[in-house]
């Protein structure tokens, strides 16, 4: 059955792209026979590509374009030079409603300099915010805002971002009600700059409709003490290339540990399956795609080295957002902090 779900997707993105888009395309496809795809891009090298990946070619359009905007490029020179570029016309295919959402896995500054200048933000929305989700120690997964949209921001901004990524967490990890906390030095009340305190007593004052938590510290990211996480974009981006350092760095350590000699060799081999097992869960290409949260389109984005698997899965999030009703909740809890503002103001100029 079609359920008219189309995705738009930057053919040209990425450190190895055309290859590994066309691949996830065709995993994708495979996974989801309803979903339909538009891949912008060199139509000759698609074409070749699509040759080789059946379900993908019956489920794509290939719509040509001259230009690919390299990894390299700053997103001022994206803004002046990237119009009629692969990743240009991918946004421009959801501002024209021909497609529900966008995925690429090209360059960051400029996918979001450009998601934002053609799409324009939500009603309400101040800034943007970058979300992922981070492997926890309950078997799930935790999402984590922002990390790396915005190096500040203020109290009602965290709120906002608190809105949103609820509302994500429903949509991509199936949770009927998240928890929800803010990132901070500490779990007491008094812990943490002005901003952050502002921000919580916020959500209190509010009536949002968040389960939230209170505050959390770094290291319950990955105790899953919270379903989901808010910080600004400093922060929260020093915290999850922290966080990839560390599992780098571990999985280095076991590599060496587990080839140091023959016994070491013979207990990998036994221990395979648990450490084939481990190595999957801690793959980041098993929870690869980002999104741009707060902006009128769905906009994801995927590791820039991810592998076909992982721009798949990219696809995946892209896929569940689209058929759920995400917007809608973050449209009525704006709402709510907006009203709880008018009548802040109200008591205020009364008084």
């Amino acid at each position: 059955m079609n359920d008219g779900l189309v995705l738009s997707i930057d053919g040209m993105g990425g450190d190895n792209a055309p290859d590994i888009v066309v691949e996830g395309v065709d995993i994708a496809a495979r996974r989801s026979p309803s979903t339909r795809f538009i891949i912008h891009g060199d139509e000759a090298k698609l074409g070749a590509l699509l040759g080789r990946y059946g379900h993908a070619k019956a489920a794509s359009t290939v719509e040509h374009a001259d230009k690919a905007i390299g990894m390299d490029v700053k997103a001022a020179q994206a803004m002046r030079q990237g119009k009629g570029s692969s990743l240009w016309n991918a946004v421009e295919a959801v501002k024209e409603g021909r497609a529900n959402a966008i995925v690429s896995a090209g360059n960051t500054g400029a996918f979001m300099a450009i998601s934002m200048f053609r799409l324009r933000t939500m009603e309400g929305v101040h800034r943007p915010a970058l979300t992922t989700r981070w492997p926890n120690a309950k078997g799930g997964y935790t999402v984590m805002l922002d990390v790396g949209a915005n190096v500040e921001a203020d109290a009602e901004q965290l709120v906002e971002f608190a809105i949103m990524g609820e509302a994500f967490a429903r949509a991509v990890n199936g949770l009927e009600r998240p928890s929800v906390a803010l990132l901070n030095v500490g779990a007491e009340e008094q812990k943490g700059h002005e901003e952050i305190r502002a921000a919580a007593q916020l959500i209190r004052d509010t009536g949002v409709d968040l389960n939230f938590q209170g505050f959390v510290e770094g290291d319950d990211i990955s105790k899953g003490a919270a379903d989901v996480v808010v910080t600004d974009g400093f922060t929260g981006n020093i915290a999850l290339k922290t966080g990839e350092g560390a599992a780098r760095l571990v999985g280095q350590f076991l590599r060496e540990a587990l080839t140091g000699g023959v016994m070491a060799k013979l207990g990998a081999a036994i221990a395979y399956p648990a450490l084939k097992k481990l190595s999957k869960r801690m793959d980041p290409g098993t929870f690869n795609g980002a999104l741009f949260l707060g902006l009128n389109g769905l906009v994801v984005k995927s590791h820039g080295s991810a592998n076909g698997a992982g721009f798949a899965a990219a696809i995946g999030v892209a896929e569940k957002l689209a058929r759920s009703h995400y917007r809608e909740e973050i449209a009525h809890n704006l709402r709510r902090l907006a009203s709880a503002h008018a009548e802040t103001a109200k008591v205020g100029d009364a008084g």
